[in-house]
């Protein structure tokens, strides 16, 4: 129990701060619980490891929740796991029933936040314990088997593929590190680059450059016209007022699209959106009147929000257990350990037992607080969907300079890192770029490599990642079923649309 000696006021107030400026970022119409916890992770610089992942915590939590906001009140989803919220949340504010489907939509994610802290709870110390176990080969095979999951459920399986690898191939840029087993030559670059990327890039003006500035990029193309004011009224007066009854009947619904969102954000790099859509399309099919869903049923905003909270527990079940991120944000999450010089996987929760127990705390405070302060301050709340965006870019992009400049003592090549990935994730993106797919390989390629020479050291062959061990086939199972299900998947888009065509 001496972790509760870590639970300060300080911890606390960080937790219930960082919920309240990520709420406001999910709030905001192009802004992300990524990009929130990206923006202030410059922030836990200055703290130690347990404060500052409060804080980050707390951003995750109040980010995704956010989203809800403009979904229900603008048709525009705050967050990517917000968009089934605006099938149902939206024609319930036409109806008058703003405030209803707010509270409605703020009390699902409340469930589904606690639901996967507590499966977090049980299920990521086990899987650790069984990963120690694993040899340089499995462990190769499980980055390899994240990376072609999250190729598979990107938007195109060859630009999936291609964004992955390209993580990669940045990642190795630099020397081959002596005590990673490598001979110390320089790779990748020529002898100009020597002194500023002998070491390769820095891993958090890269993620700032991504999801910070490469964000702000897309969204300032679009010109600062703001959404509100184009006959879209922030009206919460009228209707039928929120009751808890509304609840009634929707156990299973809530417990199934928990545990859906929950199971979703343990496949890496899958997020939100899918997980949103998943759980709706399943209560579609098992509800008793269906033909209510789009139309302003509540219970598709519970399905809809239950799954996208349920995601922030079972996102973090493969980074603390594996070192392999869930999503975009917990990929940004692995900042704040590079700062405190933590190696996230299998041995890290058994080794950091006071840390793992205080961010269990964290992630359960952090849903309380989100729970109150949306439930009983949702008026105040949504006047932040009308701050204009001419007067927030300019303060987040400052944010991101300062804050890439202050990270390694004050280098200016990590700034000129961040404007380079800010403006290469910008332009990616138009080509097809998938940034999840990027961030992950980038994040987990020296490890890759260091595993695959590893298992070639020791074994001597290739045939040893086929026939090392029982794990080692069902893993290429696994990688083989998710590239399978991708072509399918693939194959059956270009049928349907060329039945529209």
């Amino acid at each position: 129990m001496e972790f509760l000696s870590y639970l300060s006021p300080m911890f606390f107030a960080l937790v219930g701060f960082g919920v309240i400026v990520g709420i406001i970022f999910g709030a905001i119409p192009g802004m992300t619980a990524t990009m929130a916890v990206a923006v202030c992770l410059p922030m836990t610089y200055a703290l130690d490891l347990i404060n500052g992942l409060a804080l980050l915590l707390g951003l995750y939590v109040g980010g995704i929740s956010g989203g809800l906001v403009p979904a229900i009140l603008l048709k525009i989803p705050g967050t990517p796991s917000s968009i089934t919220t605006t099938f149902d949340g939206y024609p319930m504010t036409q109806k008058g029933e703003g405030e209803r489907a707010l509270k409605t939509g703020i009390t699902a994610s409340l469930f589904g936040g606690i639901f996967s802290a507590v499966i977090l709870f049980l299920f990521a110390p086990s899987l650790a314990d069984f990963a120690i176990k694993f040899s340089y080969v499995e462990k190769f095979l499980i980055i390899l088997f994240a990376l072609t999951v999250i190729a598979s459920l990107s938007r195109n399986l060859l630009l999936g593929i291609f964004s992955g690898v390209l993580g990669v191939w940045f990642s190795l840029i630099g020397s081959y590190d002596i005590s990673y087993g490598g001979n110390g030559e320089y790779r990748l670059m020529t002898d100009a680059m020597v002194p500023y990327l002998e070491s390769g890039f820095s891993l958090l003006p890269v993620l700032i450059g991504l999801f910070g500035l490469g964000t702000i990029m897309q969204e300032a193309e679009k010109g600062i016209r703001e959404e509100v004011g184009k006959g879209k009224k922030l009206d919460l007066n009228g209707g039928t007022p929120f009751s808890f009854s509304v609840f009634k009947g929707e156990m299973i619904n809530l417990i199934r699209s928990s545990s859906l969102g929950t199971f979703v954000g343990m496949l890496p790099g899958v997020g939100g959106s899918a997980a949103s859509v998943l759980s709706y399309t399943q209560q579609k099919n098992f509800s008793k009147h269906p033909e209510k869903l789009g139309k302003g049923a509540p219970e598709g905003v519970i399905a809809s929000e239950a799954a996208n909270n349920g995601l922030t527990g079972g996102a973090l079940i493969p980074l603390l257990s594996l070192g392999i991120p869930g999503d975009s944000t917990t990929a940004v999450l692995i900042g704040a350990f590079t700062l405190q010089g933590i190696q996230l996987g299998p041995l890290f929760i058994g080794n950091n037992l006071d840390t793992w127990n205080t961010m269990m705390v964290a992630l359960l405070f952090a849903n309380l607080v989100m729970f109150f302060v949306m439930f009983f301050a949702i008026r105040t709340i949504v006047k932040v969907i009308t701050i204009p965006k001419y007067l927030l870019y300019p303060g987040i992009i400052m944010m991101c300079v300062v804050g890439a400049y202050a990270i390694n003592f004050g280098i200016m090549f990590d700034v000129w890192t961040l404007l380079f990935f800010g403006l290469f994730g910008y332009l990616g993106q138009k080509v097809g770029l998938e940034v999840a797919p990027f961030i992950i390989g980038f994040i987990l390629g020296k490890q890759a490599e260091v595993y695959f020479v590893k298992s070639l050291e020791s074994f001597g062959s290739l045939t040893i990642f086929f026939t090392k061990s029982p794990i080692a086939m069902v893993l290429w199972v696994l990688i083989l079923i998710s590239v399978v299900f991708s072509i399918y998947g693939m194959i059956k888009q270009k049928k349907n649309n060329n039945k529209h065509a």
